[in-house]
């Protein structure tokens, strides 16, 4: 699943590429790479995890 994730970026990215390489451009299908790439960024920063998160754990179990 991670690798799908990766997929979607290079897919939206070459899509909006070619979308604006040509002469004449087509805004729907820049529109298109840019939405499909923006759901890879989102599909892989959903399982980093927070910073905020990290230190708060670390701080409860150091007063304990």
């Amino acid at each position: 699943m991670k690798y799908f994730n990766y997929i979607l970026i290079v897919i939206g990215a070459i899509v909006a590429l070619y979308s604006k390489a040509g002469t004449e451009q087509n805004q729907y299908v820049l529109i298109g790479g840019i939405v499909v790439l923006m759901i890879g960024i989102y599909r892989i920063s959903r399982n980093i995890p927070s910073k905020n998160d990290e230190d708060n754990t670390q701080d409860t179990s150091e007063e304990e």
